[in-house]
């Protein structure tokens, strides 16, 4: 039989001639971004696919591109709109033309995008994150754990080279009360797709030395808002949530609360915000012990006089009785009177011993103290070294012990 054949170019030409015919428009589809990678020309090349009720089969798939005129345009829109990084796993309402090549065949060009539907997308996660937190009763018990007072034990989670992590601790350390603050730093990745994994690694480090701090602070600064999606991550919120701990965060931005911020104890916008909130926690304390103070010795003085007034009235009360009956009285007005005295005896050294208790408090807190453990002050110059990265070889550093100071040479 003759047959009357084409090439495969011929083909496919008919078949973009066809397409190019018949889907001359600009469509909106909606989709699931996979496999996001760009080349170093700027040009963006993915697939969207399209799964099943079940969200576990592909039923649909097809090659994207976004030339790089348009990607970079676009990423910057999105991002800043959704707050969340152009990458794999979002559903995507894309504007797109329909192309077909001889060579690599059907592929979707993308021209436009909405944001609005992956922000509709990431609400509704975050509700039905929410939702499994509730239903597993674990969604506020981090918020009804009582905050110590003073909270001045700090286990912190960041990045050390974080401009956050600086400005928070730059915050305690100059404060002009002069209040002491113990910090550990739990290094973690606040940005990208490790940051759950990393926080949560954290988190169990600390949970191994819970007895050494009062709470967990989080805070990230400088990093862009498109990172904020980490923190919305169920395992993440899961594990702050159930955390023995009161957890407060910084992760420095403006917009809705992030699941990790609604589960945490107490949320602040930054870094910065987080350490003022330290700040007027132990400011708080320091008011209540004064007042208490003061308190004691008002009502001390108080009942003295009282009981002095009394006594003074008995006296005056009995001075006409006999001389037996004066007697008798004055016995009896002895014996009151020693139990008075002993009364307020039991009440001055009782208030005296929940003073000494509070003041011995703030005293353990006091810079001495601690060198009085073993602990040392490292120094260059005027400031506090916290991390070997800060002093160079040749460097002469002063370690204060309670007792003197040594100098030494770096080496």
């Amino acid at each position: 039989m003759d047959q009357t054949a084409i090439s495969l170019y011929e083909l496919n030409n008919l078949v973009r001639g066809v397409l190019t015919t018949s889907f001359d428009q600009l469509f909106w589809i909606q989709a699931e971004t996979s496999d996001v990678r760009c080349n170093q020309n700027g040009h963006c090349y993915l697939e969207f696919i399209e799964k099943d009720a079940s969200n576990r089969n592909i039923i649909a798939k097809a090659r994207g591109s976004i030339w790089s005129n348009v990607f970079r345009l676009l990423k910057a829109y999105f991002e800043s709109e959704t707050g969340q990084t152009f990458a794999s796993g979002l559903k995507v309402l894309i504007q797109v033309s329909i192309e077909f090549h001889e060579v690599y065949g059907y592929s979707l060009n993308v021209h436009n995008i909405d944001p609005t539907y992956t922000l509709g997308d990431q609400v509704k996660n975050r509700a039905l994150i929410l939702k499994q937190l509730e239903e597993e009763g674990v969604l506020t018990l981090n918020k009804e754990l009582q905050l110590a007072k003073p909270a001045n034990r700090i286990a912190i989670i960041s990045s050390p080279t974080a401009a956050g992590y600086e400005d928070f601790c730059n915050q305690l350390e100059g404060n002009k009360e002069g209040f002491i603050f113990y910090t550990k730093l739990f290094p973690a990745i606040m940005q990208g797709e490790r940051t759950e994994g990393a926080i949560i690694a954290a988190l169990d480090r600390i949970y191994e030395n819970t007895g050494k701090f009062d709470a967990v602070v989080i805070i990230r600064g400088g990093g862009a808002t498109s990172d904020l999606s980490s923190f919305d991550s169920y395992l993440l919120a899961a594990n702050c949530a159930q955390f023995p701990l009161p957890i407060i965060t910084g992760i420095g931005h403006e917009r809705d609360d992030t699941v990790l911020d609604i589960v945490a104890h107490t949320r602040a916008k930054t870094p910065t915000a987080v350490a003022e909130f330290l700040l007027r926690n132990i400011s708080e304390t320091a008011d209540e012990l004064n007042n208490i103070q003061d308190s004691i010795i008002f009502e001390t003085n108080k009942r003295l006089t009282e009981e002095t007034a009394v006594l003074t009235t008995l006296s005056a009360k009995y001075s006409y009785i006999t001389k037996d009956k004066t007697k008798d009285q004055l016995n009896k007005l002895h014996l009151i009177t020693e139990r008075l005295k002993n009364a307020v005896n039991k009440l001055i050294q009782e208030q005296k011993h929940n003073l000494i208790s509070k003041e011995q408090h703030i005293e353990l807190i006091s810079p001495e103290n601690i060198l009085k453990k073993g602990y040392t002050l490292t120094l260059a110059g005027n400031k506090i070294i916290k991390s070997v990265s800060q002093i160079k070889k040749g460097e002469i550093i002063t370690n204060r012990f309670s007792d003197g100071e040594i100098e030494s040479v770096v080496k």
